[in-house]
């Protein structure tokens, strides 16, 4: 059984109380030029477009640089792939690029990312591609839903990154269509949705089949006992980084929710639109059929230019043309399920509204990232009925922040009608409690 051999002060109760957790402030670098990374690795940086690093970024890549397993806390929006992208690339670009035994070695993959959505997998490769420039690192993302001859082919021709979902990983390892033995790091970004949606038992297959003196990252929006327990199980003397509260909320983010009976749901959706007027904004629903209907409504009363919808049921190439579309800024309004969600990453989202509830309150934590990205402006509302207060309250102790209250008149509930504290007293509840009382909602 492996432990926790070090980290900063964690942010969760769950984790600062675990035994055997060793505590200690990490001394944040103030840009990229001193963490150590090679100079093509800086021109790529500049050229990107990325001028201060963020506060994972600080934290994990001089670490990751220096070979340790690690467990990042990082929000989306955080500049997390980058956390773990610089690293592989200094990395490549010397231990790795000695590797001259033969041909073949040369070849196979020295990084496998895992991730849990295709959409996710294919922004990911982009990033590294990108901060890649000047070198000679060719990645590719591997997912289902595509022909996997292609990808079969992609791997023959030599790679030394695979982006990947797990399930593909397994289908091309029975395969004979990727060879592990040669992994020298492997990331499991976004670890905590892949276990919600299922992927551990792939992902501990996967990891068996792994090099063991390989190092191990591990992203995370959430560190729950589980994350910590295959930390455990599958990483050596992992290092625990989570940031300070301070430093891991995005500030630029306003949150908001309405209380709102459930067949009003609708109006107040096109009045928060018709009142917001948002340049880019992603609507959650619950389930694919839910995004269905809310699609076909607005698109029937063309209340909104350049709405489209993403679901699991679609096919992937549907899914990428939308996804093509919305990054160029054709579609304005993408109602969209968590499942795939997660996958997006556009830094020009303005508005993210929480049509349903979700069902998980960390879900909540990974739809509002979807806007504020990168020090960008945001704003988050989320819609509650009269029986979801106990659901409003779990998200705030999630985010360990009271959402503000918004009204529009004629369609949200009065606030009057609600049994809460007003907004001064719920403030000077915040201000003296480190998280957001009990209190009834209605």
């Amino acid at each position: 059984m492996r432990t926790f051999d070090a980290s900063p002060v964690p942010s969760t109760p769950s984790v600062a109380d675990r035994p055997g957790v060793h505590r200690k402030k990490l001394k944040l670098t103030k840009s990229f030029a001193a963490m150590g990374l090679p100079p093509s690795i800086l021109a790529a940086v500049r050229a990107a477009g990325y001028e201060t690093p963020t506060a994972i970024q600080t934290s994990l890549v001089p670490l990751a640089i220096k070979g340790h397993d690690l467990v990042g806390q990082a929000q989306t929006g955080s500049g997390k792939t980058a956390s773990f992208a610089l690293p592989i690339l200094a990395q490549l670009q010397g231990d790795w690029a000695a590797v001259q035994d033969n041909a073949r070695s040369q070849k196979l993959p020295r990084a496998l990312i895992m991730v849990p959505t295709r959409e996710l997998a294919t922004q990911v490769a982009a990033e590294i591609n990108k901060l890649g420039q000047g070198q000679k690192v060719r990645c590719i993302a591997v997912y289902g839903g595509v022909n996997i001859r292609t990808q079969q082919r992609q791997l023959q021709e030599g790679c030394q990154v695979v982006v990947a979902t797990p399930g593909r990983v397994l289908d091309l390892h029975s395969r004979d269509s990727i060879d592990l033995s040669r992994l020298e790091v492997v990331v499991l970004d976004e670890a905590d949705r892949m276990l919600d949606i299922g992927f551990r038992p792939a992902i501990e297959r996967i990891l068996r089949k792994c090099p063991p003196e390989r190092q191990t990252l591990m992203l995370s929006a959430t560190v729950p006992e589980e994350i910590l327990r295959l930390a455990q199980l599958y990483m050596r003397q992992p290092k625990l980084i989570c940031l300070p509260k301070s430093e891991q909320d995005n500030r630029t983010i306003d949150q908001y929710y309405f209380s709102v009976e459930g067949e009003n749901k609708y109006d107040l959706l096109v009045a928060v639109l018709e009142r917001e007027q948002p340049p880019q904004s992603i609507v959650f629903c619950r389930t694919k059929l839910g995004t269905e209907r809310l699609f076909r409504r607005l698109e029937k009363a063309r209340v909104y230019d350049g709405l489209a919808t993403l679901h699991g049921d679609m096919s992937q190439a549907a899914r990428e043309r939308v996804m093509q579309r919305f990054r160029a800024g054709e579609i304005r309004l993408l109602i969209a399920t968590d499942v795939v969600g997660r996958g997006i990453d556009v830094s020009t989202v303005s508005h993210i509204i929480n049509f349903d509830v979700p069902s998980l309150a960390e879900d909540y934590v990974h739809r509002v990232g979807r806007t504020g990205r990168m020090g960008r402006e945001g704003v988050a509302y989320t819609f509650v009925s009269r029986d979801q207060g106990s659901d409003l309250t779990a998200i705030e102790y999630q985010i360990n922040q009271l959402l503000k209250r918004d009204h529009i008149p004629g369609i949200s509930i009065e606030p009057h009608e609600r049994t809460i504290e007003s907004e001064a007293e719920a403030a000077e509840n915040e201000a003296a409690t480190p998280t957001p009382s009990r209190y009834r909602r209605w």
